[in-house]
């Protein structure tokens, strides 16, 4: 007897998956295969209801019949790719469908699967679709760390600070980004080599990681010896005690001549500048105050509300 791989884990646990079809028993059939191996499955009777459904919950994959009246699989798809870019698709058509393989493809499903549906045709291509989304998360994830000190990258800062201003404006609570630079780094890096240097590098990592929230401010090495926080949810007193704690931590290291300059800003939207105005303007006012912080003496921290 051929051994169906039916088993459940974990991954299969969190992986959540919305099936649109009109036909209720197609729809029904299908709920029932997908959550017999072990996927969380939602399903909507039509592209329509998909649309409202995906407003309101993330879904891992989409599987979409072609075929369906008010907003059709390929509509559906479309959409999905412009709103939802981390949602996978699978588009399932009839014989009689006008949809190839290339149609779908090109409009951006990760796969294509004829009607009627086979049991094993459909957990073979979930199991590769997941797979390959998994190992393409996987990749994406490793490209926004910075290899050596394991903090968050200049790629992932650009986009996370994006979104959190997006999520501050919209939740309606203060945001804060810290710049901060090792002051005197290239001498001290030729004095003692690169491998003390990295050791520095290294070490600030692990103070930013120590000294700030776990799972609600952000640290990221942006370049060279240039380093940002994101404080998220807090107050200018917070961020501030935040923000000295980081410093005094760094000098009780005795890193020879270094020190760190910081400059915190607070990061209001002005409602006369665009999204793109406004995060670059945050940027160079934090840009700025480090500076300043450097202009001043080196070691503080130079804070604009």
């Amino acid at each position: 007897m051929h051994e169906r791989l039916m088993k459940t884990d974990d991954t299969n646990n969190k992986t959540s998956i919305l099936v649109v079809d009109d036909n209720s028993l197609v729809l029904k059939t299908l709920n029932l295969l997908v959550s017999s191996l072990g996927y969380q499955c939602h399903s909507a009777s039509d592209g329509l209801k998909a649309v409202e459904l995906l407003k309101t919950e993330s879904y891992d994959l989409v599987l979409t019949d072609v075929m369906m009246p008010g907003m059709n699989g390929l509509e559906l798809l479309n959409h999905i790719t412009e709103h939802y870019p981390d949602t996978d698709v699978i588009v399932a058509t009839g014989y009689s469908d006008q949809a190839s393989y290339a149609d779908v493809i090109k409009a951006g499903a990760i796969d294509y699967i004829k009607k009627p549906i086979e049991q094993i045709e459909l957990e073979a291509k979930l199991t590769r679709a997941l797979r390959e989304r998994a190992m393409l998360r996987k990749l994406e994830q490793l490209s926004l760390y910075d290899s050596l000190t394991s903090l968050f990258n200049r790629r992932a800062f650009d986009t996370q600070f994006h979104q959190e201003i997006e999520r501050a404006t919209r939740q309606d609570y203060p945001l804060f980004l810290a710049f901060i630079d090792i002051d005197n780094f290239k001498e001290y890096n030729d004095t003692y080599g690169h491998q003390q240097g990295d050791d520095v590098l290294v070490g600030l990592g692990k103070i930013l990681l120590e000294c700030t929230r776990n799972s609600v401010d952000m640290c990221f090495r942006i370049g060279g010896d240039e380093f940002a926080v994101i404080l998220s949810q807090t107050n200018a007193d917070q961020a501030t005690e935040i923000i000295q704690r980081i410093l005094l931590k760094y000098v009780e290291q005795n890193y020879g001549s270094t020190s760190l300059s910081i400059g915190v800003v607070s990061c209001k939207r002005d409602p006369l500048l665009t999204h793109e105005e406004n995060e670059k303007q945050m940027k160079n006012r934090a840009d700025q105050a480090m500076y300043d912080a450097k202009k001043d003496g080196k070691n503080c921290v130079i804070f604009w509300i």
